[in-house]
């Protein structure tokens, strides 16, 4: 009886040596690939950050210089939230590499070479996000990349198009025209010619500031990420997306339009001071309203639970 519970006490001890053993291999084994995977994460974002640095510097100056974009500091860190709840697919067994990788990073160094000849930096910025694309499809496979596809897609959002400046003259002479209609059927005298509008008491010029086009850069910025988050139909989200200029423009109407009454009331000095304090707040509200009211007509007003 003694030597039988000593044979299975020995055998029991052999068991729970080999499990402790096999343990410490596991959590060794994935020690490893956590380290390989900080040293190659490290060695790509020093890659890029070298490569990209005139990029990098390009798009922050326009950040700091082009009032359309000033939200372009907000894009990475919302890339990143977004990121960082879809970090499971950077699990390793989540991983399933794809050489078609290889060739999305391909093509992004050939547009990056030629954007480098050209001077062409938003060609630069498409050719990051398509190498960061890259690497996702070449490390992480093809299912991974699916799944953090909005964040990386949604960096579009903060660079600066080239042709967007062209666009304020035809949007300035719109907003004037609209605001002085609009302030004609509440019964209130106003011409407009051009981008200049004429009340009895004051004169008004609808400058770059307040064409609108800074509405629909963020509010477009915005409604991506409505989009993204709210449950929907293909066809629901596409409209919604559709109604960001719209809905960009009618605010920005409002906000003229309310410039000019509150001028024709109580003096250009009011509405001015109106206009440099609380207009843009006003434009916000309504534009966000809006957008939420829209949300709902079309269906997409419940919250996703997989992000």
């Amino acid at each position: 009886m003694r030597r039988w519970a000593e044979n299975v006490f020995d055998k029991g001890h052999l068991r729970m040596v080999y499990l402790s053993s096999a343990m410490g291999i596991r959590e060794s084994v994935s020690m490893t690939v956590a380290k390989k995977d900080l040293i190659g994460g490290l060695t790509v974002l020093i890659l890029v950050v070298v490569l990209f640095w005139s990029t990098f510097a390009w798009l922050v100056y326009n950040w700091l210089n082009n009032s359309y974009y000033s939200h372009g500091f907000l894009v990475p860190l919302i890339s990143g939230f977004f990121l960082w709840r879809k970090r499971e697919a950077f699990r390793p067994e989540e991983r399933d590499p794809s050489n078609l990788g290889l060739l999305v990073l391909g093509i992004s160094l050939v547009v990056y070479l030629v954007s480098q000849v050209w001077q062409a930096y938003h060609l630069s910025a498409l050719a990051l996000i398509g190498l960061l694309a890259g690497f996702a499809l070449y490390f992480l496979g093809e299912r991974a990349t699916r799944r953090i596809a909005f964040p990386l897609a949604f960096l579009l959002f903060m660079i600066p198009l080239p042709f967007i400046n062209r666009l304020s003259p035809a949007l300035e002479s719109l907003t004037a025209r609209s605001s002085t209609w609009l302030v004609n059927v509440l019964g209130i005298p106003a011409t407009n010619l051009g981008s200049q509008i004429q009340l009895q008491n004051s004169s008004f010029v609808v400058g770059a500031a307040c064409s609108g086009l800074n509405s629909v850069v963020a509010l477009a910025t915005l409604v991506a990420i409505f989009i993204y988050v709210l449950e929907g139909s293909l066809r629901a989200k596409i409209i919604l997306l559709a109604m960001a200029v719209p809905i960009a423009l009618a605010a920005n109407i409002f906000r003229v339009s309310s410039l000019l009454v509150i001028a024709h009331f109580f003096g250009a000095e009011v509405g001015m001071r109106y206009f440099h304090d609380y207009s843009s707040l006003v434009l916000f509200l309504l534009a966000f309203l809006l957008l939420i009211l829209v949300g709902r007509l079309v269906g997409c007003s419940e919250i996703r639970r997989d992000i």
